[in-house]
């Protein structure tokens, strides 16, 4: 996707499909890149921490001693349309179809979900030339359909949707920037976060649908290029915010551009609707997903389905209490962001969003929260008689369920394997009482202690409030935390 600025390989997350990241010494680097320009996870061999590989590797690590807290409330119960099973797409078919199933030539794709209301669409898909002189351009078109008598509008509030390559290639870029207009990203799930964070419709994006009584149309019809890359492999993040005046059910599905001569046809709305009355699930399929609470290692699976909730937003006080007492001197607390199944950094808490509708080989839950916001306000108070400095930072500990040390483990020296990718928001009084609003673009490695994204010196007494939100990338590996620390 991005010949010129890979990000290497051995940097490439692997907890997508697997419950801890992976050792393979052994595993030729150009089949690395391939996977790293794809997008997608390293095969396993053995995991990092097992006793074959922790002899040969051994990197150093710090403890912080503090306390780690599940964040206050939930997600909200906006409804999600998922569609990142399979993330590679070889074969034309239906990817994730809400459709009823009735009439349909292959019942068991179709789901059968109306939407209502607000709604969001979160789509991750690769395409890859197969063999490697097919150089068709794969399509992935959203099907609108209305199952009422009366017309439907669905409005795109906000929207984004890239190309790894040319839109958004994974840039080996300075770690923690500013990135007030939006320009520095890292990878399409990067950039289309940040755009929609921002309150942006991208222009490839209609502003609304209107949808007959009966009939469907298509929301959006976008192409996944290969034919000019080396290798031929390229992907496609979006993220959509939508409200419907009326139910809709919707279906994803990819299908090839028809030939014609030199140029390409791109598929119509006949064939996307001819696709999702006789089409197949896409294969060939993701890693099947391990049932939830079973021992042994964790394949988590990737998401089709209808997931449940599009914002956690939540104000950080302690219990009985109106605000938020800042750590003791030296001292520091963190909050949990995107914790999962057996990565739940000490709070007990598993945010993944539930599964309304889902195939039986994709994900039981939404693990990753991709596109899901954050957002969360934090009334400080210092509560000593002395004027105190204290900091926010997101930070990237290493993964455990439950704190093994008391604490948060991360490497002394700075890891391969990059964790996340992605703009966050600060909004705060500064010192000099004016109001501040801070867009970061963060790029942090498996184990990093975080930069401080805003500092405060507040005096004895001093009440300040500071609101962080965030969509979580796609091209992010969980969890992360939120830390508060004193100087």
């Amino acid at each position: 996707m991005h010949p010129s600025s890979i990000t290497p390989a051995s940097e490439q997350k692997s907890e997508r499909f697997v419950e801890i990241n992976q050792g393979f010494p052994t595993v030729k680097k150009s089949f690395f890149t391939l996977l790293a320009l794809a997008g997608l996870s390293v095969p396993a061999t053995a995991p990092m921490d097992s006793p074959v590989l922790a002899q040969a590797q051994k990197p150093e690590e710090i403890v912080r001693l503090q306390e780690v807290r599940p964040l206050p409330n939930s997600l909200d119960s906006i409804p999600v349309f998922n569609s990142n099973s399979p993330e590679l797409v070889l074969q034309e078919g239906i990817l994730l179809s809400t459709l009823k199933p009735e009439g349909k030539t292959a019942p068991s794709a179709h789901l059968d979900f109306t939407f209502n209301g607000r709604f969001d669409i979160f789509a991750h898909h690769i395409a890859k030339a197969d063999p490697p002189e097919d150089l068709r351009t794969l399509y992935l078109g959203i099907l609108v359909e209305n199952p009422s008598d009366e017309a439907v509008t669905v409005n795109v509030l906000q929207g984004a949707s890239y190309l790894s390559q040319p839109d958004a290639p994974f840039f080996d870029i300075d770690p923690f920037q500013d990135n007030p207009n939006g320009d520095v990203y890292a990878g399409p799930g990067s950039r289309a976060m940040s755009d929609v964070m921002r309150g942006r419709r991208q222009d490839i994006l209609p502003d609304s649908v209107v949808i007959p009584a009966g009939e469907s149309r298509m929301l959006f019809n976008l192409p996944i290029t290969v034919k000019t890359l080396e290798p031929p492999i390229n992907g496609r993040s979006s993220l959509l915010r939508l409200y419907s005046d009326g139910p809709v059910q919707m279906a994803s599905m990819a299908l090839f551009a028809t030939p014609d001569g030199e140029d390409e046809i791109a598929p119509s709305l006949e064939d996307w609707q001819a696709l999702a009355q006789d089409g197949q699930l896409s294969a060939p399929r993701d890693k099947v997903p391990t049932p939830i609470g079973e021992p042994g290692g964790v394949i988590y699976g990737r998401v089709a389905g209808v997931a449940e909730g599009s914002r956690w937003r939540a104000t950080l006080t302690d219990r009985d209490d109106y605000h938020l007492n800042i750590p003791k001197s030296g001292g520091a607390f963190s909050y949990g962001l995107s914790t999962l199944n057996v990565g739940r950094q000490g709070t007990g808490q598993n945010q993944s969003a539930e599964m309304i509708r889902r195939y039986p080989d994709t994900a039981y839950q939404a693990h990753g929260n991709y596109g899901i916001e954050y957002d969360l306000s934090l009334p400080l108070i210092n509560n000593t008689d002395q004027a105190q400095t204290v900091t926010l930072a997101l930070e990237t500990p290493i993964k455990e369920d439950v704190l093994s040390q008391n604490g948060l483990r991360f490497f002394v020296e700075r890891a391969k394997p990059t964790f996340f990718r992605g703009t966050v928001r600060v909004r705060y009084t500064d010192d000099k009482q004016r109001p501040r609003t801070r867009y970061v673009h963060l790029v942090q490695k498996r184990g990093e202690q975080g930069k401080a994204l805003v500092e405060l010196n507040l005096d004895a007494g001093e009440h300040r409030l500071v609101r962080f939100d965030f969509l979580y990338p796609p091209d992010a590996t969980p969890p992360q935390v939120l830390t508060v620390q004193t100087k």
